[in-house]
Formats: structure tokens, C-alpha cells, sequence
């Protein structure tokens, strides 16, 4: 059993905890995932390595709260246990020989970002960051990535908060005002990441895409997060999450991507009905 030792709302649909896993801790790194279930009966749901620390034996988790398990996840509290949380798993994200960076997250993707650059950001890399949120309210982990990063540039879609316009807007700024990044690399919604490699592609720079947003059983078993990657089919939690985004089929990717988000709601929806009127 694994205990709840942190939990703190990050928004109003965003919760991260600290899990006590101290073999996970002690070997995982940037880029890599695990996959937990909640009870002995729930399902197994595969959530980014937000973070670890390995003296406390503790690895940090985010999630957004849009399924059945994510929302009964949410309802356990510190002290509390989950039946299982198995790790690492994935590629780690690589980065060796990158001196100069460019992250960009966007929404709760900045939770798997984040650990990118305070990594890159240990290892002495000039670190600039791009965060996108569609408002205010949404903005997560910004003292967070203000430690990590050298250059931070938030933007929000309605301007409550930063600049006001999409991620692409200061990755293209800065690219065309002569930035030399040896890699840019993007994390966030299925369309965002295709945006952001189409920005990059005139000037040839280096991009990375993690590709966890489709990844469901996190095994290779399902084949739910099956890609097509330089005209080769791949796998985003056995070959990935990282890939190259030049190589990506997107759209092939976000419609595989939204087969399951009737379900997904249906199911979020039925247990919120199994919650109301609960005591705790």
C-alpha cells in the first residue's frame, strides 16, 4: 500500500499529491510515468512523474480530474492509501549536450513540464519556458517554473493573467528575434504540440513532443496510444512519451484521442452521482 502524504489543490479541477513509494523514487526521472489504482477494484490509470523526492521516498503526482478514477482519487486524503503505484515506466526525456532549451506546457501538460526544466535547469541549461492557460483561474505550478527557469513567459486565452494569446505567439517571437535553442520541447494538448512543432519547423530547430495525452493502459497492451511516427507504428508508453515532432502524425493522433471522451464523461458523471450525499 502506498500513503498520501501531500495533497494541495492546484485549481479547481487539478489536485497533486506526494506518494510515499520510495523504490519509485529512487529511480525515477523527467519524462517518465507511473501507473497506480486506487483500490483493489479500480482501474489502472497511467500519471506523469511530476517530481520526486528521494531522502523522503516520495513521488509527486498531478492530475486533472475529468474520469471516474481521477475524481475518486481525488476524494482520498493524507493518510490515506492507494492499492497500487507501479514505476518508472516510459523513456526518461533526454538531455544530454542541450545547453540552451525552450519548454512549453500548456494546461495541466505543465505538470509534466515542469520536471523537464527543473531538470535541464540542474544540469545548468539556459532554461525559457512557456506556459499556457486558457485563464487565470487555471494557472498552476508558476513559482514552480519561476525556480526552474531562466526566461518564464505565461499567456492566457482571455489575458486575465500574462500576455494574452497562445503558447506559439513567444516561442515564434523569440525564434524569429534569433534565439538559438538546441531543442525546444512541448508538452500539452494533442493540437498545441502540433501548433508549436509547425513554429519550429522553418528554423529547423530540434523538437521534442511528449505524447502522454493519449496514453491509457500504459503497458503497449491496449494499443490505445498507438501513433504513427516517421511512417512506423509506435507506442507512446513503451517507445515514448518522448518523440520527435517532425515525425508525428497529430492528426491521426487526436482523433484516436477523442474515442474515449463520451466514455470518459459518462463515466465521470456516473460517479459524481455515486458521491452526492456521501459523508466523509
Amino acid at each position: 500500500m502506498y500513503r498520501i502524504v501531500n495533497k494541495r489543490e492546484l485549481n479547481p479541477t487539478v489536485t497533486m499529491m506526494d506518494i510515499e513509494a520510495p523504490l519509485v523514487a529512487n529511480k525515477a526521472e523527467a519524462g517518465q510515468f507511473i501507473i497506480l489504482r486506487v483500490d483493489e477494484d479500480g482501474e489502472r490509470i497511467p500519471l506523469t512523474v511530476a517530481g520526486c523526492d528521494r531522502e523522503a521516498g516520495t513521488v509527486k503526482i498531478i492530475f486533472q480530474i475529468v474520469g471516474a478514477t481521477t475524481a475518486l482519487l481525488n476524494r482520498k486524503e493524507v493518510g490515506d492509501f492507494l492499492a497500487d503505484f507501479v514505476g518508472p515506466l516510459g523513456r526518461a526525456t533526454e538531455t544530454e549536450g542541450v545547453k540552451k532549451v525552450c519548454v512549453v506546457g500548456g494546461g495541466v501538460g505543465c505538470a509534466i513540464a515542469l520536471p523537464v526544466a527543473e531538470k535541464f535547469h540542474r544540469l545548468g541549461a539556459e532554461v525559457h519556458s512557456i506556459v499556457g492557460f486558457r485563464s487565470k483561474d487555471l494557472l498552476i505550478l508558476e513559482d514552480e517554473f519561476r525556480s526552474a527557469s531562466t526566461k518564464l513567459t505565461i499567456m492566457t486565452d482571455d489575458g486575465s493573467y500574462g500576455r494574452q494569446g497562445l503558447v506559439t505567439q513567444p516561442l515564434a517571437e523569440a525564434l524569429a528575434a534569433g534565439e538559438q535553442y538546441d531543442e525546444v520541447i512541448a508538452i500539452g494538448p494533442l493540437v498545441m504540440m502540433k501548433f508549436v512543432v509547425a513554429t519550429c519547423k522553418p528554423y529547423g530547430v530540434k523538437c521534442v513532443v511528449s505524447m502522454n495525452p493519449i496514453m491509457i493502459d500504459g503497458t503497449g497492451m491496449c494499443g490505445g496510444c498507438r501513433l504513427t511516427v516517421g511512417g512506423k507504428t509506435k507506442f507512446a508508453c513503451v517507445d515514448g512519451p518522448d518523440f520527435d515532432g517532425y515525425e508525428v502524425d497529430f492528426d491521426e493522433a487526436m482523433m484516436r484521442g477523442a474515442t474515449y471522451r463520451d466514455f470518459e464523461k459518462h463515466a465521470y458523471d456516473e460517479a459524481c452521482n455515486l458521491f452526492k450525499g456521501e459523508v466523509r
